[in-house]
């Protein structure tokens, strides 16, 4: 069940389809909003900046600190802007009271100064779910760095939203499954989605692996929770497996992707490498991933 949601105010605009894909989950569980905006510190970025330029010391000067302040002031306000509007439009309680029992959405907006990752990681590991845009600037060294954090350092489950519509409660959910930890963390924290769906397809990219069991056994905890999933098993294209489980996904017709990362070496080569491009720029849906 989802009570409670973190979405990262970042003041750009990745925030809105963000916080949209928020509200519609938070409105099917009665959950609460937290857009968490983390003012950067100025100095420090002023002295990173220096620290990747070769003898560049000299150059940070009070001016150029200035000028980093009136940015992260600028960003703040956009990113309070952005949360007040949203707010007005989905006509939500603005309140910290969370789980109050109104039965009602509710959200709130936070203010940290400091390390953007570090501060959103922390907020997310008391998260059921956090909410991320891709944003329009196919996918950034910053936006990547948000999201692998929050991924890789929070233990929690990251939904990326595809921004291209508006997001729904999906329907048709499409699990990208291996027998590993992580995909199984994903399944769970995705059971209550799945609970709610018309159609969930399991796919399989087949490998030299044996399975032991383990996709008969997951069927069978399906069925206890009341899912009764299709199964579909595909051999990996000559493209990769990205494009093995989205060319999958599109023909059950999935507006949800929910998928595991499967270890460290080999997510951050896989998810936030090359596949990087297809989940925050060129994927067709929605993503739920956990690690």
């Amino acid at each position: 069940m989802f009570k409670s949601l973190l979405v990262p105010a970042l003041g750009n605009d990745a925030d809105e389809p963000a916080l949209n894909a928020a509200a519609a989950i938070a409105r099917g569980f009665a959950a609460h909003i937290d857009a968490l905006h983390v003012r950067l510190d100025a100095a420090e970025m002023a002295v990173a900046m220096a620290a990747d330029t070769s003898g560049a010391g000299s150059a940070i000067s009070a001016g150029l600190i200035d000028d980093l302040e009136k940015n992260i002031r600028e960003r703040e306000q956009r990113a309070k802007q952005t949360f007040s509007r949203f707010c007005a439009a989905q006509g939500l309680t603005v309140s910290d009271a969370a789980g109050s029992g109104s039965g009602q959405p509710s959200a709130a907006l936070r203010l940290e100064t400091g390390q953007e990752e570090r501060w959103v990681s922390s907020y997310a590991m008391t998260a059921d779910l956090t909410v991320c845009g891709r944003g329009a600037d196919d996918a950034s060294a910053a936006t990547r760095a948000l999201l692998e954090a929050v991924l890789m350092d929070s233990g929690r489950p990251l939904l990326i939203p595809d921004g291209a519509k508006p997001f729904a409660l999906p329907e048709n959910i499409a699990i990208a499954w291996k027998a590993t930890p992580q995909a199984a963390r994903a399944v769970a924290a995705a059971l209550p989605l799945l609970k709610r769906a018309k159609q969930v397809a399991v796919i399989t990219v087949e490998e030299r692996d044996a399975d032991h069991g383990e996709g008969e056994r997951l069927l069978t905890y399906f069925g206890r929770h009341g899912v009764k999933p299709a199964v579909e098993r595909v051999a990996p294209a000559p493209t990769g497996a990205p494009e093995t489980l989205l060319a999958a996904a599109s023909r059950q017709r999935a507006d949800l992707l929910v998928m595991g990362g499967y270890g460290h070496g080999r997510l951050r080569e896989w998810i936030f490498g090359g596949f990087t491009q297809h989940m925050l720029s060129a994927a067709p849906l929605p993503v739920l991933i956990a690690h």
